[in-house]
């Protein structure tokens, strides 16, 4: 039954991919993982080669920014903002140009958008950065997307990568958004906690019950955004009519496995909402009970 659900995944048209920062790099060192980055980058194009747009919402810019400069997390104490803005600077820099390099290889042009919250909160802004998003998939372009980190302060900031892809999708109109972390889905429990969790492959309507599931702690130790993240990003991207999926990175070719219809990760089913308002939601995430 489950794969007749996800019999309308390979017609989907617009999509974003958003890859976390522990799927970026090796575990034991913090460094890029070029084979990955090279898988991703390919799974990418093919993507694009099959006529559909394709954005990318990509996490590790701090992380490389650290890693460049030596900057560890007793460093970080004093004035930690400005630490992280200038490893920002930094990072975002290396990792963009290691992007347009691999891209390369497979002929496709890359761009690099960067936002804030401003981005969205700002009719102008807005209407400006989706008049940007349509005009580089006219011309076949790949955005790059990440968090204006080089000058978010927690007043103008996302917070997470999580939550600026589902953003993104809303903003552009995507019919599906995939997350790649390092978790396989939505678990009734921390399955890194309780091994009788049970793995939950297809939520239809994102309902109180399944909010109640989202925890920090399933979090990775290098990314910024849990469980409870994620179903932030499920509610935007299925209030804005589109369908999204949580699956595990660990093999970056689940991206066209995904695509095909294959069951792997778990499906968010999109439940759109003409009422739901993306800066208004926004606006109100801070303020809500951790998980809501």
């Amino acid at each position: 039954m489950e794969h007749l659900i996800r019999d309308h995944i390979p017609g989907k048209k617009r999509i974003v991919v958003k890859i976390g920062s522990s799927s970026l790099q090796h575990e034991e060192t913090g460094d890029l993982d070029y084979i990955r980055l090279d898988v991703l980058v390919r799974e990418l194009c093919n993507l694009k080669n099959q006529g559909k747009d394709v954005a990318l919402v990509t996490s590790g810019a701090i992380a490389q920014g650290k890693k460049a400069v030596k900057i560890g997390a007793e460093e970080m104490d004093g004035n930690p903002i400005a630490v992280k803005q200038a490893c920002a600077a930094i990072g975002q820099a290396r990792l963009m140009m290691t992007y347009q390099k691999i891209f390369a290889e497979y002929d496709q042009v890359a761009a690099q958008i960067l936002m804030t919250r401003h981005t969205v909160d700002n009719d102008m802004n807005r209407v400006n950065a989706q008049n940007t998003f349509e005009e580089l998939f006219r011309l076949g372009v790949i955005p790059i997307v990440n968090e204006n980190d080089t000058v978010a302060t927690h007043e103008i900031e996302f917070g997470d990568n999580d939550t600026l892809s589902a953003v993104v999708a809303s903003m552009i109109g995507a019919d599906l958004l995939i997350l790649l972390s390092d978790i396989d889905g939505l678990y009734t429990d921390d399955p890194h906690q309780n091994p009788q969790a049970r793995f939950i492959e297809t939520v239809e309507k994102l309902d109180d019950n399944f909010l109640q599931m989202g925890k920090s702690s399933t979090g990775s130790r290098v990314g910024t955004g849990g469980m409870s993240t994620k179903l932030i990003a499920a509610r935007i991207a299925t209030k804005s009519g589109a369908d999204m999926i949580i699956a595990n990175s660990s093999d970056i070719r689940i991206l066209h496995r995904i695509m095909d219809g294959r069951n792997y990760g778990t499906l968010f089913m999109a439940d759109k909402d003409d009422s739901f308002s993306l800066s208004r939601f926004i606006d109100g995430i801070h303020t809500e009970p951790e998980g809501k």
